[in-house]
């Protein structure tokens, strides 16, 4: 049962590190380079698509990993498996308290009722999204780790 979970575990967390990474290294720019109003547009409907899934595949993951840490409390790995459970916390409190107050609003803009501020406000969630994409991706290497 442990090296079923451990591998689900893992898939799961490295399936979304994949979606993250995607959207930071490659949709946003292909959003910017869109023409016009269409960067805006894409980024306000990935907002209301993405965070719609994302609060459960995130709070998911690190469900699944304290269930880890727990049964293979006595295994091999255990610290590793507790640092990216830690990890996967410290991800979910930057979203909470940083990422998701920006994309909140983002996703409800238009080329009409958009901030004329709009594009700063994206840069900085692109800065603070790139900082979370590092605390999973080690995460997910810590996991991969353990499960080694």
């Amino acid at each position: 049962m442990l090296n079923a979970l451990e591998v689900v575990t893992t898939v799961l967390v490295g399936v979304m590190v994949g979606v993250e990474f995607s959207v930071a290294f490659v949709m946003n720019r292909i959003f910017d380079a869109l023409p016009d109003d269409s960067d805006q547009l894409a980024r306000a409907h990935g907002g209301r698509m993405l965070g719609a899934v994302m609060p459960f595949w995130y709070i998911g993951s690190m469900i699944l990993v304290a269930v880890w840490a727990f049964v293979g409390r006595h295994h091999d790995g255990f610290g590793l498996v507790v640092t990216a459970g830690g990890l996967l916390m410290l991800s979910v409190v930057m979203s909470i308290l940083l990422l998701v107050p920006i994309n909140n609003q983002g996703k409800t803009w238009t080329p009409e009722n958009r901030p004329e501020d709009w594009k700063e406000q994206m840069n900085r969630w692109d800065r603070w999204h790139y900082v979370r994409v590092a605390v999973i991706v080690a995460a997910f290497a810590l996991l991969v780790t353990a499960l080694v």
